[in-house]
This record gives C-alpha cells, sequence and structure tokens, in this order.
C-alpha cells in the first residue's frame, strides 16, 4: 500500500471515530423508555430510512444516532406524550463490494457500512505498480448508475472529498495502463516493435529493447521520430545520457503510439562513462 493510500484509510478512521453516522444496512437499537412496545432493534433500509410502528418509514442515513432519535422522536409526539429516545448503532453493515481491474488481489470484499473507495483500493491490496498519472476508477452501483473517481487526485494528491463511499452491490473497476508499440532500432539488443505503456518514456523504451555493452549504444545522439498532428514526420535528436544525469525529465520525453527511436552505434570503444549510463538505464527503467 503506497504511504498516500495509507493516509488517507489513516484519516479516514479519525473521521469515523469522531463522527459516526447511520448507514444503509446498519443494524439500530431503539429505545422509547416507558414503552416496551416500541424498544426494538430496526435494520436500516437500502433507501435509508427504517420501518418503525404507529410512524411508517423514518429517514435516518446520513443521521448520528443522536440526530436519528430527534427524527423518531419529533414524529412520536403524535402518539406518545413526552417520548424520551435513544439510538444505538447495534452492529455495523458489511457492504459487499467487487473490486476489479489494475489491483493487486481482484474479488469481493466484505467492507464496513462507511467505507470508501480508498478502502475498497486498500482491501483489494492496493494498485499495481504504475507508470505515469494514476488511472480513473469507475464506480458503478446496483442500479447501473457509474461514477469516475480520480484516484490521480485522490491517492496521489490526497483530495478526501473524492473519496466515494461505497455500498452494497458497488462494483469498483481500476483500468490497467493502456498499452501500445514503439519502434527501437539501431544498436540495441532487440531492435524491432517493442510493448510500452501509457506514460512510459524514451528510457523505458531503450532498456526494454536492450543496451548491453555489446550494443555499443550512443545514448547521446538518440533520435525520435514522431508523424506530427499534420501528418509529417519530425525528428529530434536528444542526448539521453546527459538527461538521465542531469535527471530532466523534460529531454527524457513520454512515448506516443507509432514513435520510431533510433540509437546510433558509438564510433569508438565504449569507456568507462558511456557504460556507467547504460547500467543506469538498464537498472533504473526496466520494469
Amino acid at each position: 500500500m503506497s504511504a498516500a493510500l495509507a493516509a488517507l484509510c489513516f484519516g479516514n478512521a479519525q473521521a469515523q471515530a469522531t463522527g459516526t453516522v447511520i448507514h444503509p444496512g446498519d443494524q439500530l437499537s431503539v429505545q422509547v423508555y416507558g414503552d416496551q412496545t416500541l424498544t426494538q432493534t430496526v435494520t436500516v433500509l437500502n433507501d435509508g430510512t427504517i420501518a418503525y410502528p404507529l410512524i411508517g418509514q423514518v429517514p435516518v442515513a446520513g443521521k448520528t444516532p443522536a440526530q436519528a432519535a430527534e427524527t423518531l422522536k419529533s414524529r412520536l409526539l403524535k402518539f406518545v406524550r413526552h417520548p424520551v429516545v435513544t439510538i444505538a448503532i447495534s452492529q455495523l453493515a458489511q457492504p459487499n463490494v467487487m473490486v476489479l481491474g489494475d489491483v493487486k488481489n481482484p474479488g469481493k470484499y466484505q467492507l464496513r457500512s462507511d467505507a470508501h473507495l480508498s478502502d475498497a483500493i486498500a482491501a483489494a491490496g492496493g494498485l499495481t505498480d504504475i507508470d505515469g498519472d494514476y488511472p480513473n476508477a469507475r464506480i458503478s452501483d446496483p442500479s447501473g448508475h457509474v461514477t469516475q473517481v480520480s484516484l490521480q487526485q485522490l491517492l496521489r494528491n490526497g483530495n478526501v472529498q473524492d473519496d466515494e463511499r461505497l455500498g452494497e452491490g458497488d462494483v469498483v473497476y481500476v483500468p490497467g495502463p493502456v498499452q501500445f508499440y514503439v519502434n527501437v532500432t539501431g544498436a540495441v539488443d532487440h531492435p524491432g516493435p517493442i510493448q510500452v505503456n501509457q506514460g512510459d518514456n524514451l528510457a523505458v523504451a531503450i532498456a526494454k529493447a536492450g543496451n548491453s555493452v555489446n550494443a555499443q549504444s550512443d545514448l547521446n545522439h538518440v533520435r525520435l521520430i514522431r508523424t506530427g498532428a499534420d501528418g509529417k514526420e519530425q525528428t529530434e535528436e536528444i542526448n539521453l545520457y546527459q538527461a538521465l544525469q542531469d535527471n530532466n525529465q523534460s529531454v527524457n520525453v513520454a512515448l506516443r503510439k507509432g514513435d520510431t527511436i533510433y540509437v546510433p552505434q558509438a564510433r569508438q570503444k565504449t569507456n568507462g562513462n558511456i557504460l556507467s549510463g547504460l547500467l543506469y538505464v538498464l537498472t533504473r527503467f526496466i520494469p
């Protein structure tokens, strides 16, 4: 689990401890002092109400037990003189939520009634390793309504207002990265089409194509050939070795479908500096 996700779940736990509210599926112990016929245990229905004698359906979801007791008391005034009402959550609901897609352990999980999206992802072991921005998760409820949530905002930027609450039968889907091919040619071990993920950069493609000592790759003069919006080919020469040394990600550009990367062969025998650059790429960028 990432540090951001752990912190977010800890924040949720603090919120739950300081202000528990009632959710569909919770069991409530309702006591009306002086009238045993009105003292009973009820279950909150999917629409957020309870069915109660004399007064029928009473909305309680989203309220604290004290607020729900006041609502019940006000409605009982028509039938009971000076009712004294208390409500306690005797058992939290445990909704079953399906978590699918790019998580470590997809499956069905039983969560707390006050569970949120981050809780479901944590239950599934967290996200798999992702290069680039996190995707948008999709939450589908039993009625077919779909909500999109930016995991980039939620998990990386910590925007807890995006942490959607989940209910019984919800399905959470985390899309995996979009994959496509680029063509790597020249002084690499395995020239040809290389599969990369959306967000992967130039160094990743070269590392996957292989740039061992035998390849004699010249990373100082890598050429990126890309078709522009006007349909014309554009060629850019990139000093990838220097960019990696300086951690200059603006030069180590993100790849696009159809890119061609040409790695020339070094003109002279590989020296220690070039070799260290090759090993740097291999150890840092191969997944």
